[in-house]
This record gives C-alpha cells, structure tokens and sequence, in this order.
C-alpha cells in the first residue's frame, strides 16, 4: 500500500496520557505499517498527577 489508510496524511502526531491505552494505539500504527519517527516526549501534569505523551509515526514510502 503506497498511500496511508483511511486517507491520513502521512505524518501523524500520536499524543495522550501514559497509560495502557496510549500504547496500544502505537502498537496498532505500528502494526498498520506505520513507523516510529523520533524519540517520545513526555511531560508531566502535577495536578493530575500523570504523564501525557506523544510520538510521531511517519507512513513508509512517503516523500519528506
């Protein structure tokens, strides 16, 4: 497949809090053939007491 699924661009910024659900949405970019662009950032929330995430996915084949 040359172009990514369901007409996404093919860079993507995944982003949400540290937890199981968060993983798993990578996990499922990964398996639909995305790939991992750059480290994770993370930042930290003191008064929800938690850690938001984000990691950039890049669609194999594109242009940039």
């Amino acid at each position: 497949m040359s172009n990514p699924p369901d007409g996404r661009l093919p860079y993507r910024c995944l982003t949400g809090k540290d937890d199981d659900a968060f993983c798993a949405r990578v996990s499922k970019a990964l398996a639909e053939g995305w790939r991992l662009h750059g480290s994770p950032s993370i930042t930290w929330n003191s008064a929800e007491n938690c850690g938001y995430l984000a990691q950039a996915v890049v669609w194999p084949g594109a242009n940039g």
